[in-house]
């Protein structure tokens, strides 16, 4: 079965095609005028989309080398998202679905990128723990198997992905925050300044990353009225570690309390090459299975959407076409 994904819940537009084993084609087309602004504007995302929807599908069945006739089903984010941007990407795989006269299924955006580690088909073994790291999410998630969810924490503040924007802001780096910030830490001491980790209690799995956001900001003060040099790298590279610590031991106790032994990691915030290394290290020393997507899998995509809706599909599950966004979407639990 051959399935054409549609993402379009934030800033990037993309298209990818799969078959029952591998990616066939993965365009992401992300808009960069959102960083003169400091963060993403929806009404600029949502005009964006429209002007590239079209070309990055063509060229995602292209590069495929497959025609559209070969498309069995078509697979599309439905939330959660900004709303004017899930639309686009809603109409558009309605629209192409009726013409090809194709069935085609709404996926969780979220639910895409705990699956993003199949995309290629790896054999994972389940029950797992899943952590959804991103700009706009936080989530800790009990996964029985494929299509089986229970989100067990998540944060109740700043998402991981928005600390790192909002620290970069502080400092002056830029938007996205995320690279800019690693660039710098890989240049510092990650134990030069202290910051705080939140709800580090026992069998509390949720987050909390605003006061670590602003501890930075009351350090820099600190600092300038004492008229001390900062230091941008160690500055960063302790925030880092901070952000990092808490990952992993809210992850780790996870898995210890759902009697887990596998751990598969998901969104932006895990290209972080510090993040992905501290874990995969702890992984092997516990024994415990441990996925990552290729980082390019990581951010927003198509094919990670295309791989649920797959999922779904091959279960027999479609999508009425009077389906419409919902850009607070919740991930359904078992």
């Amino acid at each position: 079965m051959i399935v054409l994904g549609i993402e379009t819940s934030c800033d990037e537009t993309s298209a990818s095609l799969v078959d029952d084993t591998l990616i066939k084609s993965n365009i992401i087309a992300t808009q960069h005028i959102h960083e003169q602004y400091g963060g993403v504007v929806p009404e600029f995302a949502s005009r964006a989309h429209i002007q590239k929807i079209v070309p990055i599908v063509q060229l995602a069945v292209k590069n495929a080398g497959i025609s559209y006739q070969e498309i069995d089903s078509i697979a599309v984010t439905h939330g959660p998202g900004l709303a004017g941007s899930l639309l686009v990407g809603m109409c558009f795989a309605k629209s192409l679905a009726l013409r090809l006269n194709i069935p085609f299924i709404g996926v969780n955006h979220i639910e895409g990128h705990l699956l993003a580690v199949h995309a290629n088909e790896q054999d994972i073994q389940y029950p797992a723990i899943g952590l959804v790291a991103s700009g706009g999410h936080t989530i800790l998630v009990h996964i029985k198997s494929p299509l089986e969810y229970k989100i067990i924490g998540q944060t109740i503040d700043d998402a991981a992905g928005e600390a790192f924007d909002k620290v970069a802001k502080i400092i002056g780096l830029g938007y996205p925050g995320g690279p800019a910030v690693e660039n710098s830490a890989n240049q510092g001491d990650p134990n030069a300044i202290y910051f705080p980790r939140a709800l580090l209690e026992k069998n509390n799995f949720n987050f909390s990353f605003s006061g670590l956001k602003t501890s930075v900001l009351y350090y820099i003060e600190s600092e300038k009225r004492k008229n001390n040099t900062l230091s941008i790298p160690n500055i960063c590279a302790s925030f880092q570690n901070a952000v990092i610590d808490v990952l992993l031991k809210k992850s780790i106790q996870a898995l210890e309390q759902f009697n887990c032994s596998t751990l598969i990691l998901a969104g932006g915030v895990v290209r972080n090459n510090t993040l992905r290394k501290t874990f995969k290290e702890h992984c092997e020393n516990s024994k415990v299975n441990f996925y990552v997507p290729d980082p390019e899998l990581c951010t927003d995509n198509a094919a990670m959407i295309a791989r649920a809706g797959y999922y779904h599909l091959k279960n027999g599950e479609l999508s009425d076409f009077e389906l419409d966004a919902v850009p607070n979407l919740a991930l359904a639990g078992y």
